[in-house]
């Protein structure tokens, strides 16, 4: 097993050398599924079937997402020069409900440089970015161009999501597929209003 002794700053330079714009990345989840695959290291059907209805939920909510006029005249006006990393795969619900949002918001700005790169690909990175000692995605890490240096983070869930997880752990130990599709629903009903307003805290 390689071992480094790169700094997160190393890390995070390294991954975005090695990442994708919004639309590769689109592209390279369709490719895939054309040879019956997901991103990552694990292969299996399930992964790939998962992967399949998160690129119909993307393709979804491209077309039909729409952020509200206070938060694009927040956006359009602040002065950035950041990156925003994003850790995922193409098999994560999360991502898929997600990524499509945090890409409206960036392109918001020419300040704010959307790119994404695939966690098992970039497990070391990862691990500084651990939510409750787990590897969970997305992961968005906001980096300062200049001053090369981690700025804030967020994910895997919006605010709102994460306690309605929490809450079920609390009651039934795990999560189970009907809470998963309970979750999915208010993401559908959400339309993407609780990830903007927690990106917005970050400002």
């Amino acid at each position: 097993m390689e071992i480094t002794t790169m700094s997160i700053k190393e890390l995070i330079e390294r991954g975005i050398q090695d990442s994708y714009s919004y639309q590769e990345y689109r592209t390279l989840i369709s490719k895939l599924l054309v040879d019956g695959k997901s991103t990552g290291h694990e292969q299996s059907e399930a992964l790939t079937n998962y992967s399949m209805l998160n690129d119909r939920r993307m393709r979804r909510l491209d077309k039909t997402l729409k952020i509200d006029k206070n938060t694009i005249d927040i956006f359009s006006k602040h002065k950035f020069d950041v990156t925003w990393l994003v850790l995922t795969e193409g098999w994560c619900g999360d991502a898929a409900q997600s990524l499509p949002v945090i890409h409206k918001l960036a392109s918001l700005n020419e300040g704010i440089v959307l790119r994404i790169i695939s966690r098992d690909d970039h497990d070391e990175l990862m691990s500084y970015f651990l939510t409750n000692g787990g590897k969970s995605i997305p992961k968005l890490i906001i980096f300062d161009n200049e001053k090369k240096e981690v700025l804030n983070s967020w994910g895997p869930r919006p605010s709102v999501a994460t306690k309605m997880v929490q809450d079920y752990k609390v009651k039934h130990g795990s999560l189970d597929p009907q809470f998963k599709e309970d979750l999915q629903g208010w993401y559908n009903k959400d339309k993407g209003k609780n990830i903007t307003e927690d990106l917005l805290a970050l400002l």
